[in-house]
């Protein structure tokens, strides 16, 4: 429905010629960005109504272990069977963090649930077989927790924006019994207040995307990252950031990287920078942090992913 209107807009409204950069780019501003609103709006609205139902103590007590190693595991291992994109991922890690969960273990979340699903396992195991899939998502889970736990360790809550903490105050308490027209209004009223804090900057990430997504040439990676290029990888990882997609998406693209020779490594570290660092998230995460935590978040995943592309080449093509 969503493909259709953005089809109907982009060539019958605005009479943009198909197959063209600017029809590209236009088709998948509209496409993204209404997908994206509809996604914040579901999310945000049904995590509201499970909030309303778990008291914060519950679920503050099953990710703050006493050994947070075991809370960031659980945390990863949570993000996987929630296969949402990096945006429609930083609601609940918003509502992670208003309930109590450190910082840590809910940025493992924030890495390991846009990442790594069953749909990106199953298309993975498709197109290159179990060796590449099962790396994939080992290394997924490595970086998602080995990153919670460096910024579990860095004394960053004060960098979170002041909205975030005045709520971590106020769910400290336990939420009132409330019976099913309040849990409705209480997830509307949340989701409208979350949604009027972000659209300005969505609509800015996706369009950045959008430009990028349609005037990039398809054969940039595959002619500047080449398997002998020593810096393939991390130019992979920045041309991935600006870019929007979930797993599922970006991996036919990383599919004709391959083939056009780019190395294994780098063809999915741009896939893990695609997912876990796009830069429409950054611009939610915006009216989340600051952006001195934001830069530290990204620079944390980003070292990771660089290391496991070069680690990936080296295995493979050894």
């Amino acid at each position: 429905m969503i493909k259709f209107f953005a089809d109907w807009l982009t060539y019958s409204i605005l009479s943009i010629t198909p197959k063209t950069l600017l029809a590209e780019a236009v088709n998948f501003f509209v496409y993204d960005t209404i997908k994206i609103f509809l996604l914040l709006a579901a999310i945000i609205f049904s995590v509201s109504i499970i909030r309303s139902f778990l008291p914060p103590e519950k679920i503050r007590n099953i990710l703050s272990r006493k050994h947070k190693f075991v809370g960031n595991i659980l945390a990863a291992l949570f993000g996987i069977i929630t296969p949402f994109c990096s945006c429609s991922a930083v609601p609940l890690f918003l509502g992670f963090v208003e309930v109590g969960v450190p910082l840590g273990v809910t940025f493992s979340f924030l890495v390991s649930s846009p990442m790594i699903n069953e749909v990106a396992l199953v298309l993975l195991f498709g197109l290159f077989g179990w060796k590449i899939a099962g790396i994939y998502i080992v290394s997924g889970l490595t970086i998602a927790i080995v990153s919670g736990l460096i910024m579990g360790k860095l004394p960053v809550e004060h960098l979170l924006a002041d909205f975030v903490r005045k709520n971590q105050a106020k769910n400290s308490l336990q939420l009132p019994e409330m019976n099913w027209s309040q849990r409705l209004n209480y997830a509307k009223n949340y989701t409208w207040d979350i949604v009027k804090r972000v659209w300005l900057y969505i609509l800015i990430g996706v369009g950045v995307g959008a430009w990028i997504h349609g005037y990039l040439p398809a054969d940039f990676l595959a002619k500047y990252a080449g398997a002998d290029k020593w810096y393939a990888v991390p130019l992979a990882v920045l041309v991935g950031i600006p870019l929007y997609s979930n797993a599922a998406g970006v991996i036919p693209l990383v599919s004709v990287l391959t083939e056009k020779g780019v190395a294994i490594g780098t063809t999915l570290a741009f896939m893990m920078a695609v997912t876990a660092l796009s830069l429409p998230e950054f611009m939610i995460l915006k009216k989340v942090m600051k952006t001195r935590l934001i830069i530290i978040f990204a620079s944390v995943v980003g070292t990771g992913i660089i290391f496991t592309g070069y680690l990936f080449n080296l295995i493979m093509y050894k």
